[in-house]
């Protein structure tokens, strides 16, 4: 099991953490520090609980936000698909109305691009 030692608002603290995963936890306390630092920035005397509680309150609000977004653009994508299928759907069937046009059923007559011969023929 890893471990990361990180500093907080000017407090260590030892995190534990998998094999692997200690850059990942750096990450994570960078920006609970950054929050961190924007709540100071804002002046006023904090308790550390009440820090801390800000700060959770600002990373909750980013979820969110996230989270709203995800689910705008998850929306969006599955309204999307059913009109791109009925297109494609469409688009299909006019390139096989103008193929059969061209080159109608029962006819020996290739079409540009047709390599194999014909039925009956050898």
């Amino acid at each position: 099991m890893g471990q990361v030692t990180v500093r907080v608002n000017g407090y260590g603290h030892t995190i534990g953490c998998k094999d692997g995963e200690e850059a990942h936890v750096l990450e994570l306390v960078s920006r609970i520090e950054a929050k961190t630092k924007l709540i100071r920035s804002m002046g006023g005397q904090f308790s550390e609980s009440r820090m801390l509680l800000h700060v959770a309150l600002l990373l909750a609000d980013e979820a969110s936000d996230m989270q709203m977004e995800m689910a705008r653009l998850s929306a969006n994508a599955a309204a999307a698909d059913p009109r791109l299928a009925d297109r494609l759907t469409r688009i299909a069937e006019r390139i096989e109305g103008i193929a059969g046009a061209l080159h109608p059923q029962g006819t020996d007559t290739p079409m540009p691009g047709d390599d194999a011969p014909a039925a009956g023929r050898g």
